[in-house]
C-alpha cells in the first residue's frame, strides 16, 4: 500500500516510537514569539540547560506589539515585559531574534515563508495554533503548548500521537470574487469546527493546484478552525519557485539535493486516507460568518439558517445569535458594520493588500467605518509602498499601520469596542476575540474592502 504525503514526512522524522504511546518527532524548524515562550525559557533556566539547536530556532515579536509608533517604548506593562523577556532569552541562547524595528520583523507565520525558513518536507512547530499555515509548502506544521515549547528548545523533539489522515478534494474552477479564504470558510461550514478533529488534512484537486502559494497559506492557516491538527498541500513548481533564492533556503548543490527529495513529496496513487471529502469548486460563493465560531458561515447572499437547519447544538446556536444581535433567517447582506480589519497570519500578505486595493481604487472609505490595514511584516509593508498601493489606499481614505497581529486578537491596543461589528480577514470570531463584547464577521480581503467603502456587508461582485 502506498504512502500519503503526510506519512512520508512524518515517518522520516520519527526518532523513536513508543509502544502504545506517542511518537518522538524531530523538529526541523522551531519558531517562537513573546507570548508562549517566557515560561518555556524559564524552565530551561531552572534546569540549567541551553537551547540544543539555536540555529533551528527563530524568534519574532508579533502578538503584543502595537501597530503604531513602534519606535517608542511599549506602553502596556505586560506586553513590554514579555517582549523584553524574548529579546533577552534569544540573546542568551544565541537565537535569531527579529524584534520591533527589525527589518525582518512581522507575524511569525508570515516571516517564516518570506525568508525561506519554511521548506517542503520539514517539520515546523510554534507555540501558536495557526502554525498550520506552513503546511502550504508540503511541510508538517502544527501548534504546540508551552511545555512542548520547552521540550523542543531543549531536545529539538516533541512527543506527539500520529494523527489520522484526511483528504479534501476540490475540483473545478472558482467563480468571480471567490478567494482562498472563501474556499476555507466553505470547507469549515461543511465540516463544522470539529469535523477534522484528530486528523491531519491534505488538500488536493484543481482548485488548490491553481492557487498561489499565498492562497495556499490562507487555506492551511484555517485548517485548525475545523479541528484538524494541521493541513498540507503537496509541493509543486509553484512551491519550488517561491522557495528558491530565499535567505534560509538551500543553495547550489544542496538545492539540487533538496529538489530531488522534494519532488517525491506527494501521496502515492494507491495511498489510503482514513476519511475523504470531495466538493465542486464552482459551487462556492463569497463567504461570510454570522456567528461566534468559524463554522457558522454562509455564502454572502444567503440567510442565517434556523436552529433546526443548523445541525449543531440548538442552545449554543441561539446563544451565538443573541451575542451577535442577529436572528434566524436574517440576511447578512446589507448589515451595518463599524470596523474593517485587513491583516493577520491569515490575510496579511501582499496579495491580500493587492486584492483589497483593487476594490477600493477610485472609491472612498465609508465615513462610518474605522479601517485597520495591518501588513503581516515589514517586507509586506515595503511592497505595499513600492508597488504604489499605499498611494491608492491613501487617496481612498485609508491609512497603513505597522506590522503585527493587531486586531486578530485582543492582546494589543487594536481592540474592537463592545457591541461594534467588524468585518475581519482574520481567523477566529469567538466571543470577545477582537475585544470584550466585539462582534466579528470573518470574510475575504475583497469582501472586507467592499464593506469598507459601503459601510455595510456588500457582495463585491456588485461593485
Amino acid at each position: 500500500m502506498g504512502k500519503t504525503l503526510f506519512d512520508k514526512v512524518w515517518d522520516s522524522h520519527v526518532v523513536k516510537k513508543i509502544d502504545k504511546g506517542p511518537d518522538v518527532l524531530f523538529i526541523d524548524r522551531h519558531m517562537v514569539h513573546e507570548v508562549t515562550s517566557p515560561v518555556a525559557f524559564l524552565g530551561l533556566k531552572n534546569r540549567d540547560i541551553k537551547v540544543l539547536f539555536p540555529e533551528k530556532t527563530f524568534a519574532t515579536a508579533d502578538h503584543n506589539t502595537p501597530t503604531r509608533n513602534q519606535h517608542l517604548p511599549v506602553k502596556d506593562y505586560l506586553s513590554s515585559k514579555q517582549l523584553k523577556a524574548l529579546e533577552e532569552n534569544a540573546k542568551y541562547h544565541g537565537i535569531s531574534y527579529w524584534g520591533l524595528g527589525h527589518e525582518k520583523n512581522g507575524i511569525v507565520h508570515v516571516i517564516g515563508p518570506e525568508h525561506g525558513i519554511t521548506l517542503p518536507g520539514a517539520t515546523i512547530v510554534c507555540g501558536d495554533s495557526h502554525t498550520s499555515t506552513h503546511g502550504a509548502f508540503g511541510a508538517i506544521a502544527f501548534g504546540i503548548g508551552t511545555s512542548e515549547v520547552e521540550m523542543v528548545l531543549s531536545t529539538q523533539c516533541v512527543m506527539q500521537p500520529k494523527p489520522k489522515k484526511m483528504r479534501i478534494n476540490i475540483n473545478g474552477q472558482l467563480n468571480e470574487a471567490v478567494t482562498p479564504k472563501d474556499v476555507a470558510l466553505f470547507i469549515i461550514s461543511k465540516l463544522s469546527t470539529s469535523g477534522a478533529t484528530g486528523y491531519f488534512v491534505e488538500y488536493s484537486g484543481e482548485v488548490f493546484s491553481s492557487m498561489t502559494m499565498e492562497g495556499r497559506m490562507t487555506v492551511c492557516n484555517l485548517s485548525i478552525e475545523m479541528g484538524a491538527r494541521g493541513g498540507m498541500i503537496a509541493p509543486d513548481d509553484k512551491t519550488f519557485n517561491y522557495v528558491r533564492g530565499r535567505e534560509f533556503s538551500p543553495k547550489n548543490e544542496t538545492w539540487d539535493d533538496a529538489m530531488e527529495y522534494w519532488k517525491t513529496l506527494k501521496s502515492d496513487d494507491d495511498a489510503v486516507f482514513d476519511k475523504e471529502f470531495t466538493f465542486d469548486g464552482s459551487t462556492i460563493e463569497p463567504m461570510i460568518t454570522y456567528g461566534t465560531n468559524p463554522g457558522m458561515g454562509i455564502s454572502i447572499n444567503s440567510g442565517i439558517p434556523s436552529s433546526n437547519q443548523h445541525g449543531g447544538n440548538k442552545e449554543t446556536f441561539l446563544k451565538s445569535l443573541e451575542y451577535m444581535d442577529y436572528s434566524e433567517g436574517d440576511k447578512i447582506l446589507g448589515k451595518k458594520i463599524d470596523f474593517v480589519f485587513l491583516g493577520s497570519c491569515t490575510n496579511g500578505r501582499i496579495e491580500d493588500f493587492r486584492a483589497f486595493t483593487n476594490i477600493v481604487k477610485g472609491r472612498k472609505k465609508a465615513p462610518n467605518v474605522t479601517a485597520w490595514l495591518v501588513p503581516g511584516s515589514h517586507k509586506v509593508e515595503k511592497a505595499i509602498k513600492d508597488e504604489g498601493l499605499l498611494t491608492i489606499l491613501n487617496e481612498s481614505g485609508f491609512e497603513l499601520r505597522e506590522p503585527g497581529c493587531s486586531a486578530c486578537l485582543a492582546m494589543n491596543d487594536d481592540k474592537i469596542p463592545p457591541g461594534k461589528y467588524a468585518v475581519s480577514t482574520s481567523n477566529r470570531n469567538f466571543e470577545g476575540r477582537q475585544g470584550p463584547g466585539s462582534r466579528t464577521l470573518l470574510a475575504s480581503p475583497i469582501v472586507a474592502a467592499a464593506a469598507a467603502i459601503t459601510g455595510k456587508v456588500t457582495d463585491p461582485r456588485y461593485l
